[in-house]
């Protein structure tokens, strides 16, 4: 569907950006003419038009709503503004040049569909992102809203409240054919990986791409932990064996997700890109000064004052967040104890259904736990004042990860390590995994899902009262604003976490409950799905994020794998069958665990030194393509030189 830009241009609308309804003329005016205005000129030199009216206009529609493309020859030059990788003629992917465009693979005539939607709509954001004030002291009519020379439009626009959203259209034919073989048919295949890094990118193709290979890579453990479930349940000896191979596979599968993940990254063109130089995030503030590194004018904030805000406030809230936490936990063994007493008495049917009953609640009020202070969390963060968006990022990610762990493994260490109840132990575990894994299917597929099927039936109530179109499909302005009202998709952190903590229960008691696998195998596969369909029917169409790998969280997932040797050693030690082995000494016993557990974390070690982060054949054609670019600068600086 094409639109017409004020010049006469037709385009495909490719971004929407919503200004707030009581916006004023001046700044609206002053931001189009900067957005169509010429490169040279300091404007993105894109294409914009106003969104008309709904089918049914009403009062409360917003109509501050812009439609914004580009003409292919833009977002070629956009492409090689923002180092794009493509695959050349011999195979190999090198970063996109205009001047080298016909030796590239799929560049056909003009190179009308050289680049993905989704590459479009990353370089259109990329352009937005880099508007950049000249000589503006303020947004026209907000003298709150100030401006300096290099400062993002776009940047300070949000943070007034002045632009409320931009997101990218969902393609709707594209968006149906891979829905179809996605999710819509159940099917015992690999996922289209290729074909959801080409709608949504790089970031979210990795993160499906880790789900479906974490799920395979914990069928072994699974399968093995199904015979010693159903038949080895005390057999501790056994359960030795099991935990070292769990203990070596969690490693291995880490290791070897490197290499998935590198060769992933090399064939979508992101693992030799360079990173932009990160700009201040919107919400950073401070006093006006220059940056050393690119000149520009831009707030600083002192470091030591950054510092004094974590480690004064940050740090103790997180301590008393942690105190809370424990102290619940300490209320759920009390009501736990009540329960068995209650069992012993009389032990009937329902006495004994009675004992399940405060893990349940426990694994409840963990949930909800965890939303509060990912909730505190998140303003804390953002009150320390971070000026890069990837240090918040860190902060933030070290904040829950902590609190997360603490709140939804300590109970099972103090039952394991304090208490000493096996048995506990296990019905604890086997609780609250079930539990949390039932719960995050109701938060993250029936519930989104019903909220978006109420919005759609009432955006088609309001369509069909003045229908005037034939046929089903909605028209672009109905379509538009349908997508503004969806749900923002907040990125992979919740899903990330979700999956790590998981993991952990999976690998930290591997030797009580080797059940855990199977259940989250089959959590993972309805988790595919429903991510699916969250991400093609809930969820507005997010940025492409070109990633290279899964970032902090593989770093978070290996610390996790040390951390469950330790525990599964320890767990081990305690057996009554080991500390048969060691009738006089205890002292002896745990040297011999410490032993152990120090031979096994060398071994992970050296296994992780041993397995190549990328594979061979990747490395060479990195190596390849450094060398030729440095041949290809050396020949530049030779003609440079010859002609002066």
């Amino acid at each position: 569907m094409l639109s017409t830009d004020s010049s006469g241009s037709r385009f495909t609308p490719l971004v929407v950006v919503e200004l707030a309804s009581d916006t004023k003329e001046e700044a609206i005016a002053w931001l189009l003419s900067r957005i169509r205005d010429t490169q040279q000129n300091g404007g993105a030199e894109l294409l914009v038009e106003q969104l008309g009216p709904g089918v049914v206009a009403e009062e409360k529609e917003n109509p501050n709503m812009f439609l914004v493309g580009a003409s292919w020859q833009r977002l070629l030059s956009g492409a090689e503004d923002v180092g794009l990788f493509k695959e050349c003629s011999d195979g190999s992917m090198r970063g996109f040049t205009c001047v080298n465009k016909h030796s590239f693979k799929d560049f056909k005539g003009d190179g009308d569909d050289f680049l993905s939607m989704a590459e479009c709509q990353y370089i259109i954001k990329h352009e937005l992102d880099t508007l950049r004030a000249k000589d503006e002291t303020h947004v026209p009519g907000y003298s709150q809203a100030k401006l300096y020379p290099g400062k993002s439009i776009i940047r300070r626009l949000l943070s007034k409240g002045i632009l409320i959203q931009v997101f990218p259209l969902h393609d709707k034919e594209e968006l149906k054919r891979l829905s179809f073989s996605w999710y819509e048919k159940v099917k015992l295949s690999l996922q289209p990986l290729d074909d959801i890094r080409h709608y949504y990118g790089e970031g979210q193709a990795l993160y499906f791409g880790f789900l479906e290979y974490f799920t395979f890579a914990l069928v072994p453990m699974a399968l093995i932990g199904l015979p010693y479930y159903l038949f080895d349940w005390e057999d501790y000896d056994k359960y030795v064996v099991f935990a070292v191979f769990n203990l070596i596979w969690c490693t291995v599968i880490l290791e070897l997700w490197k290499r998935c993940s590198a060769s992933l990254a090399y064939n979508w063109g992101t693992l030799s890109r360079k990173k932009a130089f990160e700009e201040p995030r919107p919400g950073f503030h401070g006093v006006l000064g220059f940056n050393p590194v690119t000149g520009r004018e831009e707030p600083l904030y002192p470091n030591a004052k950054r510092l004094l805000r974590i480690y004064l406030v940050s740090l103790p809230f997180v301590l008393v967040c942690l105190y809370v936490s424990l102290y619940v936990m300490m209320i759920y063994f009390q009501m736990e104890g009540w329960a068995l007493n209650v069992h012993d008495e009389d032990p009937t049917f329902w006495t004994g259904i009675l004992c399940f009953i405060p893990s349940i609640i426990y694994a409840v009020v963990i949930e909800v736990m965890n939303l509060i202070y990912r909730y505190a969390a998140e303003l804390l963060t953002e009150w320390e004042n971070h000026r890069l968006e990837s240090s918040y990022q860190n902060h933030l990610v070290l904040k829950v990860l902590v609190f997360n762990f603490i709140n939804c493994f300590a109970s099972l260490f103090y039952i394991a390590f304090v208490m000493q109840d096996m048995v506990l132990l296990r019905q604890s575990l086997a609780t609250l995994l079930i539990t949390s894994q039932i719960l995050n299917q109701f938060m993250e597929a029936f519930l989104p899902y019903w909220l978006q099927r109420r919005r759609n039936k009432k955006m088609m109530r309001k369509v069909q009262k003045k229908r005037t179109m034939q046929g089903v499909e909605l028209p672009l302005e109905e379509q538009v604003r349908l997508e503004a009202d969806m749900s923002t998709y907040l990125g992979t952190f919740d899903d990330y976490l979700e999956l790590f903590l998981l993991f952990g229960y999976v690998t930290l008691f591997s030797c009580v409950y080797p059940l855990a696998a199977l259940l989250v195998v089959l959590n993972n596969i309805t988790e595919v799905y429903s991510d699916a369909f969250k991400m093609c029917r809930v969820f507005k169409r997010p940025f492409s994020d070109p990633a290279a790998n899964i970032g902090v969280w593989q770093l978070a997932f290996e610390a996790m794998s040390v951390i469950a040797v330790v525990t599964n050693c320890a767990l081990i030690g305690m057996s009554p069958h080991v500390k048969a082995y060691f009738p006089d000494s205890e002292t002896q016993l745990i040297l011999w665990t410490v032993a152990i557990e120090h031979g096994l974390l060398a071994f992970k070690f050296i296994l992780t030194f041993l397995i190549p982060d990328v594979p061979k054949h990747i490395q060479i054609k990195l190596a390849r393509l450094e060398f030729e670019s440095l041949e290809a600068f050396k020949k530049k600086r030779q003609l440079h030189g010859g002609s002066q």
